[in-house]
């Protein structure tokens, strides 16, 4: 349909980009961080940022895939609860929640048997649901 609004990216506000957006990656299935090719590492530069772990603002994708992830950096820190987060499904939960808490996630609040609250490592809340 022409006209109608799609989601393109969802934008994180951070206070380290590059080391959020590898959690994400390695949370997310399928998704990576976007390569640093010569064009982006040369623009990088023009805004005086020479290491990519440097970079303020970093693209989380899977080809051909929408939304992107976006982790920009933001001088304040995180300091209430999100007004969005994300659920995400998993075909064996429990192990998920390992392999997340693994990655660097905390557990916030466990709902028995439906879903659990869990955090990034800066505190972004998201949910890991138990049942589709």
């Amino acid at each position: 349909m022409d006209g109608v609004a799609r989601i393109r990216d969802v934008v994180v506000d951070c206070r380290h980009p590059a080391p959020l957006a590898r959690f994400w990656a390695e949370v997310l299935d399928g998704f990576a961080v976007a390569p640093y090719d010569d064009e982006e590492l040369a623009r990088l530069r023009s805004i005086g940022v020479y290491d990519p772990e440097d970079d303020p603002s970093v693209l989380v994708e899977r080809p051909g895939t929408a939304p992107r992830f976006f982790f920009q950096l933001v001088p304040e820190p995180k300091t209430v609860k999100n007004r969005l987060h994300l659920d995400l499904d998993a075909d064996d939960p429990p192990a998920e929640l390992a392999r997340l808490l693994g990655l660097g996630a905390t557990v916030v609040e466990e709902y028995e048997g439906d879903h659990v609250v869990l955090a990034d490592p800066e505190g972004n809340e998201f949910c890991l649901m138990y049942q589709s």
